[in-house]
């Protein structure tokens, strides 16, 4: 492994199983594994830089750039799947010894986070879901485009306005920062492999069944942005009605960007939620 650092988080090269994954890691305490969503130019620092440092001031906070997202490896002929992305992320908590952590999963991730709690329950201490994708819905047309991209500075800022619900954070310098972070050699073809038209395919692949959600047994902390374009609010009133030891916040005047749009109170209520288990107030 070789330590180098990005933009002020700690960050290094892991090997899990055949792959090199890119991972920040900071903090200290009980672990938390925050998994990115899948939108064009996403990695884990893209994603999560907003609320890492609360996150950590209490918490040792894992984020890895999944498979094909950020700077992880981009193998030839690679096939993106869930299957493929959950192995990653249990291949990663054993490279760093970590029998169990909270596990937060954003949109994409959520749907993976849901997946890897079915798969290993006992790798999972607590679980966030934020925005997720994991039940069936029928695809929005703005998940139809994120996943559609083709790259262009245009078509990167129509993207962000649809993630925000405050026009006022899509600057010119953050629509150029995730263009250019799309036209690094490779990029675009990884994320062109993943989700091929028609896309409904990719949505109903990433649900998993209703009697295995139902049966997850992990306190569970369901959020969502009321004005969420790209995945459905009516998603997470499903979780929460299905997984047992849930509860379930919505923000308002919010889109698919909670941890960037309400950073401070994401991080509020997701660090509260952890702590209880901290203390063990809740079994």
């Amino acid at each position: 492994m070789s330590t180098i650092n990005l933009e002020g988080a700690d960050a290094r090269y892991v090997r899990t199983g055949t792959v090199q994954t890119y991972v920040h890691d900071i903090g200290q305490g009980a672990p938390v594994l925050l998994i990115h969503g899948s939108g064009p130019g996403v990695s884990a620092w893209a994603n999560w830089r907003p609320v890492m440092p609360a996150l950590a001031r209490q918490r040792r906070v894992i984020a890895p750039d999944m498979l094909g997202f950020g700077q992880s490896d981009r193998p030839a002929g690679q096939t993106y799947n869930m299957e493929v992305w959950v192995q990653q992320a249990i291949d990663l908590l054993d490279a760093l010894d970590l029998p169990q952590v909270d596990l937060v999963g954003n949109s994409f991730g959520g749907g993976l986070a849901i997946a890897l709690a079915i798969r290993a329950p006992e790798r999972v201490r607590r679980l966030v879901l934020m925005g997720a994708v994991g039940v069936p819905f029928a695809i929005t047309p703005a998940l139809d485009a994120v996943w559609g991209y083709t790259p262009s500075l245009q078509a990167m800022r129509g993207l962000l306005d649809v993630f925000a619900y405050d026009r006022g954070r899509v600057t010119d310098e953050l629509a150029q920062l995730r263009y250019e972070a799309t036209i690094v050699p490779g990029v675009q073809e990884s994320y062109a492999a993943m989700f091929p038209a028609p896309r409904q395919r990719w949505v109903d692949a990433m649900a998993s069944a209703e009697a295995d959600i139902r049966a997850l047994p992990h306190e569970t902390l369901v959020l969502h942005g009321r004005e969420d374009q790209v995945i459905p609010v009516s998603n997470s009133f499903t979780l929460a009605d299905w997984i047992p030891n849930s509860q379930l916040h919505v923000f308002g005047h919010c889109g698919h960007w909670t941890q960037i749009e309400h950073s401070a109170r994401f991080a509020q209520l997701v660090n509260n939620f952890l702590a209880e288990a901290d203390a063990g107030a809740v079994a």
